[in-house]
């Protein structure tokens, strides 16, 4: 399989994820999903694989500086380890705030745009929903 179709495919594992995340939060098969975190686990292989390519071909990886950082995005199979990692962690952190809010109960009409946030911008999201938990629990 190319880096090519493991984009698409990793992109197929977490739109669907993320839709249900934010349109049926609580519909039993969610959170079956969410409870046994079953996208980011698989997300989790595909990124074990390509970070271990990835470390294959070019060597041990340097994140001491920025241009280190950029260095190691310039190899496809680490460009693409990157990408599944936020796609893995974003998710994580979607599931992590819909945990919270089974106490919290903030209104899914507030939840959505915080997990869309989640979705689109990773701690812009996180920033949010943490911002209104603290309002909720005040």
């Amino acid at each position: 399989m190319t880096p090519t179709e493991v984009f698409s495919i990793a992109g197929m594992i977490a739109m669907p994820m993320w839709i249900l995340m934010i349109l049926l939060p609580k519909w039993k098969v969610t959170r079956f999903l969410i409870d046994y975190k079953v996208a980011p686990v698989l997300l989790s292989f595909i990124y074990a694989i390509y970070i271990i390519q990835s470390i294959a071909i070019g060597g041990a990886m340097d994140f001491g500086s920025l241009t280190s950082v950029m260095a190691l995005f310039t190899e496809e199979n680490a460009v693409l380890a990157g990408w599944v990692h936020y796609l893995a962690f974003d998710l994580i952190v979607g599931m992590w705030m819909l945990d919270q809010n089974k106490e919290l109960r903030i209104h899914q009409l507030v939840m959505a745009p915080c997990l869309f946030a989640a979705f689109m911008f990773g701690p812009i999201g996180f920033l949010l929903f943490t911002g209104i938990k603290t309002f909720k629990q005040k």
